[in-house]
């Protein structure tokens, strides 16, 4: 068995994705690993440039020259890279300098860094989100007693006033004491846990589409892009329509408000409602095999970027009038569904997330 040979079937059983280059900076080998990260051909790209497995090759080819004349290796970190097939990916990579059949060789390791970056964001999301609840759950007690307090007050004193005229202000003071206490039960989130029960998501996404269609008055566009095989799942309707709806309702709130700004580009206004179905994915620390993928799309302003890590937090709000309480309320509905939202957004396109295992973990 030639040294070419022998090495080659070792890398084709790595589970790290490996390339192998000739000195000219052609590729003479790809393992299986490297065929699924990079979304490539190993036998129809061996023998091609380098750039025909990295489109934006520029900088990596003078990285990978280098690396040929000096012998030196050299590792990147959380690198940006470009598929042939336009997809952007973010992977570590290292580059050793080889000589197999006495020929110099570069050997390239990559590894994915999407998932983990994805998994480690989703986390800290959750984290903050327990840790916003609980400064919130302690907030609402050091209010609600005293608010008590200042609302029985009025209700006695309305009763010993002589003065009808004077019932004005104790009324004042009751009805704005129940205010405060209408507010923070809402920051709160839902006070009841989810009535599960079997649920189609299209159902759910189809009640959104008639309402911001007819809320937009033909001022928006909505697409509708469905998975007909995602199954049936156990969740509260109630609370998804609700989740959903408050995500769409502020997409359209943003392109109508862009549009009276007269800010607006000549591309009509849209909303993409989208469904599919996830295998063997992650939310916090939990591994699901069949994940539902629900995004809601829109090509307005986007969020501004002063809010964007802070989004999900209580009172948090990118519109004058807005409550900041819809996305904090969302987002507790959906992680008692043991799922997560999550939101990407730039001017032109912004995307919420919205994943939930199709089947549930008992806890």
């Amino acid at each position: 068995m030639s040294e070419v040979s022998y090495y080659q079937q070792i890398i084709t059983h790595l589970d790290t994705a490996t390339l192998v280059l000739n000195q000219d900076l052609t590729v003479q080998y790809l393992n299986p690993a490297a065929e699924d990260l990079l979304q490539i051909s190993g036998k129809r790209c061996e023998g091609s440039s380098v750039e025909a497995v990295f489109a934006d090759a520029d900088n990596m080819i003078a990285a990978l020259s280098h690396c040929v004349k000096t012998g030196d290796a050299y590792t990147k970190r959380e690198a940006e890279i470009e598929l042939p097939i336009k997809q952007r990916i973010t992977v570590d990579y290292s580059v050793s300098p080889v000589e197999l059949n006495r020929q110099p060789c570069l050997l390239i390791e990559l590894q994915a860094r999407d998932r983990l970056m994805r998994i480690s964001r989703e986390e800290d999301l959750l984290a903050a989100q327990a840790t916003t609840q609980a400064l919130v759950r302690g907030m609402a007690h050091e209010i609600k007693n005293p608010l008590g307090g200042i609302r029985g007050s009025a209700q006695l004193l309305a009763r010993i006033l002589d003065n009808p005229e004077l019932k004005e202000f104790t009324d004042i003071i009751i009805d704005e004491a129940d205010r405060l206490r209408n507010l923070v039960d809402k920051m709160l989130g839902p006070n009841k846990l989810p009535e599960r029960e079997p649920t189609n998501i299209h159902e759910v996404l189809e009640r959104v589409h008639s309402l911001i269609s007819v809320e937009s008055e033909g001022h928006v566009k909505l697409i509708r892009d469905y998975d007909p095989s995602i199954p049936e799942f156990l969740a509260d309707k109630e609370q998804l329509i609700q989740v959903t709806l408050n995500i769409a309702r502020n997409a359209m709130q943003a392109l109508l408000e862009q549009e009276h700004a007269g800010t607006s580009s000549s591309q009509k206004h849209c909303i993409h409602l989208r469904t599919r179905s996830v295998r063997q994915f992650t939310i916090g620390h939990t591994r699901h095999r069949l994940v539902l993928h629900i995004s809601i799309t829109d090509n307005g302003p986007g969020i501004p970027e002063v809010i964007r890590e802070s989004l999900f937090y209580p009172m948090v709000s990118g519109r004058a009038d807005g409550t900041g309480l819809g996305l904090s309320i969302a987002q507790s509905i959906i992680n008692q569904h043991q799922g997560i939202i999550e939101c990407q957004s730039a001017p032109g396109h912004t995307e919420f997330s919205i994943y939930l295992p199709l089947e549930l973990n008992h806890e």
